[in-house]
């Protein structure tokens, strides 16, 4: 098979906040030690909602890409890049929005949802109704088998999968595709070809689910087949036409515990945010002023954690022993609110602290990230750029 890939796409809406870092981007980091990743700010999209301003997402972009390398996402490892400066993520959603009907894109379960939840902007337009399919577009442009997303965002790989299934149905039926694929065969070596024809025998007739590993091992790692040749055989081993796009596979991201200053989750939409690059004093001054147990009126008066806001951000940042002291003070009162909230001001700082060393020398030098971008928007294009080939042959449109 292809290389297990991930893809992961951000919008930019700004800079981002301890909730992204907690729910995202340390489940980023891990993967990128573990396969080829592909992250990508999706500027196009913060189109369908943010088409009449414009000028805001630039500077949103740039933020973003300084919060994942402050946050110690790398550009060793992983390739970060824009959206928009691959152009083949538009011609590819032109084309598969040719096939995908109209009812799987009105079932879409958050179409419904946020056109209520932002109300008070005009969404009633073609392109947030087709942005599943450029999303769609995003991951299938990479070949990516992997898709890190929480379970509201799985909805939308199933369509991916499903856009990807009737594309390959509709334009993987070559004329002569048996011949072709024998002739491909060839192309591995007489005791090669040989191998790989026993291992279809076996896997097809036999139900032999080591020869079907085997055999994409061998077409893996073999270096004199082209990629039109790899997938004619990837689809005849499989008894299936040939396999264009590759259907994607949902990497559910562990839900975040990270709770907003007022105790829900952290968002922008409740305004209770902590910044990964937000100075002392404003963190400081956020924690200080948060709500706590409403039983505390008095400093004197014994409190209930579990009601206190400021406790779940222990669970965070605190190690047990303060926990423990938190709990014994609060329920005695033999501690204060200001007091309580203290170890949490040193738990945020402590952790942002890597962060704001990281940012330092993109913001002082802001050249160095834009030739981290032009690198990973150039390794992305290439890449996109095979599949767009075979796209195009497959629907008739790669013209001599």
């Amino acid at each position: 098979m292809y290389p297990e890939r991930v893809f992961s796409g951000m919008r930019p809406t700004g800079r981002l906040h301890l909730g992204h870092y907690h729910g995202v981007l340390k489940n980023w980091i891990q993967l990128q030690s573990e396969y080829p990743c592909y992250f990508c700010v999706v500027d196009w999209h913060a189109l369908t909602t943010h088409y009449e301003t414009p000028e805001v997402i630039e500077q949103n972009v740039w933020d973003v890409l300084i919060d994942w390398l402050a946050a110690g996402i790398d550009p060793n490892q992983a390739t970060l890049f824009i959206q928009s400066k691959v152009p083949e993520h538009a011609e590819l959603a032109l084309l598969i929005g040719m096939s995908t009907p109209l009812g799987w894109l009105e079932r879409v379960p958050t179409y419904k949802e946020q056109i209520e939840k932002l109300r008070e902007k005009d969404l009633s337009t073609y392109g947030f109704l087709g942005y599943p399919v450029l999303m769609a577009a995003d991951i299938l442009l990479y070949r990516a088998l992997h898709v890190p997303v929480g379970e509201d965002q799985v909805p939308h790989v199933e369509m991916t999968r499903e856009i990807a299934r009737r594309f390959n149905y509709l334009y993987g039926r070559e004329t002569g595709f048996e011949e072709k694929a024998l002739a491909a065969a060839r192309k591995l070596g007489g005791k090669r070809a040989k191998l790989y024809l026993e291992l279809r025998t076996g896997y097809q007739e036999q139900g032999d689910d080591e020869a079907l590993e085997q055999a994409r091992a061998m077409l893996s790692e073999s270096q004199s087949l082209s990629m039109g040749d790899r997938e004619r055989l990837f689809g005849y081993l499989e008894g299936a036409r040939k396999l264009i796009l590759v259907e994607p596979q949902a990497l559910l991201t562990p839900a975040s515990r990270m709770p907003g200053l007022d105790g829900q989750k952290m968002s922008k939409s409740y305004n209770n945010t902590i910044g990964l690059r937000e100075d002392v004093e404003s963190i400081t001054r956020k924690v200080r002023t948060m709500p706590t147990d409403p039983a505390r009126v008095r400093r004197t008066d014994p409190g209930d954690p579990e009601k206190c806001p400021v406790w779940q951000l222990h669970q965070v940042y605190s190690d047990d022993d303060t926990r423990d002291w938190v709990q014994k003070g609060c329920r005695s009162a033999g501690i204060g609110c200001i007091e309580c909230k203290q170890p949490v001001i040193e738990g945020i700082l402590r952790e942002q602290q890597p962060m704001l060393e990281r940012a330092q020398k993109y913001v002082d030098d802001p050249s160095l990230l834009r030739a981290i971008v032009a690198d990973g928007c150039e390794k992305a294009r290439k890449s996109a750029q095979e599949v767009m080939r075979e796209v195009r042959e497959a629907m008739g449109l790669q013209y001599s």
